[in-house]
Formats: C-alpha cells, structure tokens, sequence
C-alpha cells in the first residue's frame, strides 16, 4: 500500500531525501501539504495545485464528516473522484478538531462526545468511527484518533492523553482495513521530553508504516516547539515516513527538515492570502499597507510564479482593498507556490550535499532583508 525509500542523508544535519509510493503516486520528500479542509484547498482549483507543483494535499476528517457526510463522498466514489484530484491525498484523525473547536466536549477512553460547529448537533467520535469515516473518504494516509493536549497542560493530564493516544492507536489499527490506504500513528507528550519517548516507543511498537508528531505549534513559544520537535525526530524509525503536523512557516520547515521530518502541513499560506499576507524571499509583508499603492514591482522578484510573471503589487492591493476574491486568489496561488518551490530547492539542496549552507542562506535573507 505505501512504501518509503530513503534516497539520501544530510551529511552535517539529520536531513534527509526519500520517496513515498501510494496507489496515486510517488511523493518525493521532504513535501508540504497544502490543507484542502473541506475537500477544497480555498480559493485553489485541483488543476491550478497540479500547475504549481502540489504533490499530495491534506483533507480534514472531521469537516467532511459533519458536511457534506463520509457516506455521500462515498457515493460519489471516495474524496478523489469527489473534489477531482488524482494524486495523493491524507486525512487528519479529527482529533484535533474535536477538542479544539469544541469547549463543552466530553472525554472517556471510548472516545469524544462532541457539538457541531455548524448547528450545535451531539456527535460521538471514537478510534473506531474515525476509521470508518476516513475509509469512506478513501484517502491514501489516514491518521489514527489521538488526543492532543493543549499548550500548558499539566503533567498528570498529559500522560493521560499519552496513554489514551496508545490505546486509541491500537483500536484504530485493529479498526482499519482498506484495500490501499495506510494508516500512520501519531507521538504526543506534550511539552515533557520524557512522555515524548514513551509515547514514540508506545506507537512505534504497534508497527505503523509511518508517524507523525502532534502537538506541537499549538501556542507553545517558538524555541520549546523546535527543541522538541529536535528531540523526537530522531526517536522515530529510518525507514518509514515521519510527518509533524501543522508546521509551515518557512522557518519552522527548514528546521523540520535539519531535525529529519518529511512532511508538513499547514493553513499558513491560505490562511495567509485571505488576509493579504504575502510570503516572499525577503520576508512576511500585508499588501494592505499604502506603501504599495504605487508599487508595480512583482509580489517577490525572485519568484517566478503566475502571480509574480503577472501582476504587480499596486494591482494586488487594489484587488483586495476592493474585496475582489481573484486578489485573494492570486496571493493564495503565490504563497503555496512559494512554499512548494522552497521545498524543491531542500530536495535539491540535500541531493547536492548543500543543504546546511542553502538553509543559511535563505533564513538569512528571508529575516534580515524586511520590507
């Protein structure tokens, strides 16, 4: 169903070149995700994420769950033939979502009463549920149900949710079965290095084909997050895919990759782009600001994107003072290919032994040169 191949290591840092086999294609590694929530990366079309070099995207298992229902993406012949796109595709646990979006939620080992953000309706998720739900989506990677504890939570409460991640990891491997769909496990812990180790040697022990790290980038300061992501890395196997979930500042995925992950994901870029945040080789900017009321330079003129080949920044920031959603959709396409094309130029780096002196250049510029 899934297989991974380490191609090469960084010879001064834990970074490393590999390639995942799914039924819908080989991914190469390391990738960004772009987060499709709904069955939709915002403001994207399938054809455009082709264009711009998407290898693989992630869909949420708890939105599609409540809208518009596993069972009718079922119907219409699994998520890929539902939202049109033929390439790889992985699906969160719903966890996340399930304590994170839900204050009134109620927890036990069989799994997590919940409330509807839409309209308030009671609804249960369990290892077992989230299996059924991600099989009727037919994604290439689901994720097993964990529980994720918040930033700040105590040591006693965090080997709780450690040990009920264990056990909702062995009911979701004993629950899934589908034909070409692997499932991964997830490491949490917390901010404690200790349950970090337990927990990897608990889920590593059930054998998954590959593994993510939660719970970090959840509020955590910036230094606590890379120091653990550091440490638990390194606890998990060299053979098999490792994901941190929720990372995408160009920053935070240098670092993932120095530390040996091979995927990430994040809202940052879409997120970013409905707000008129623009990424770019030299630094985060708003195009909001009046400065570029009159500036007809490329969003980043070292990109070589759509946008960028296209448009200038004066264009841009009419089209979203004006509300236009084309100047959304624009800085969108920008920001993922910007992301996108940054994780090339890894990949190229760590093939060409240069990957340390690549990702000191590029941080270099990307938080010295502000504009």
């Amino acid at each position: 169903m899934l297989e991974y191949k380490l191609l090469k290591k960084s010879k001064k840092s834990n970074a490393r070149r590999g390639e995942i086999t799914t039924s819908h294609g080989k991914i190469q590694t390391p990738i960004f995700m772009p987060v499709g929530t709904a069955a939709t990366v915002k403001t994207m079309l399938p054809r455009e994420l082709e264009e711009i070099g998407s290898q693989i995207i992630l869909s949420n298992t708890y939105h599609l769950y409540l809208r518009p229902g596993h069972e009718l993406i079922k119907k219409a012949g699994g998520l890929h033939k539902f939202m049109n796109w033929e390439k790889p595709i992985l699906t969160d646990s719903g966890g996340f979502q399930v304590f994170s979006l839900n204050n009134l939620n109620k927890i036990s080992d069989e799994g997590v009463e919940f409330s509807s953000h839409i309209d308030g309706s009671k609804h249960f998720f369990s290892p077992e549920k989230s299996m059924e739900v991600q099989m009727a989506l037919g994604s290439d990677i689901a994720m097993a149900f964990d529980e994720c504890a918040p930033y700040g939570a105590d040591y006693n409460y965090t080997i709780s949710a450690l040990e009920r991640t264990s056990k909702w990891a062995l009911k979701s491997k004993n629950y899934h079965n589908h034909e070409y769909q692997s499932l991964f496990g997830i490491v949490q812990g917390g901010m404690f290095k200790e349950l970090r180790k337990r927990s990897a040697e608990e889920i590593i022990a059930l054998d998954f084909p590959g593994y993510a790290i939660g719970g970090l980038s959840v509020g955590e300061p910036s230094e606590m997050m890379l120091e653990l992501q550091e440490y638990t890395a390194p606890l998990l196997p060299d053979n098999k895919p490792r994901y941190v979930m929720g990372v995408g500042t160009p920053n935070y995925l240098i670092e993932g990759v120095r530390a040996g992950i091979d995927m990430f994901d994040c809202v940052l870029p879409t997120r970013l782009g409905r707000n008129g945040g623009v990424l770019s080789h030299n630094g985060y900017f708003s195009i909001r600001k009046a400065q570029y009321t009159d500036d007809f330079t490329p969003l980043d003129n070292e990109c070589d994107c759509y946008t960028c080949k296209n448009f200038s920044r004066s264009y841009i920031r009419h089209l979203i003072k004006a509300n236009e959603i084309s100047g959304f959709r624009l800085i969108t396409e920008h920001n993922l290919y910007f992301l996108l094309t940054l994780m090339k130029k890894i990949r190229n780096s760590i093939d060409n032994d240069d990957f340390e002196d690549f990702a000191t250049r590029f941080l270099n510029k990307y938080y010295s040169e502000s504009i």
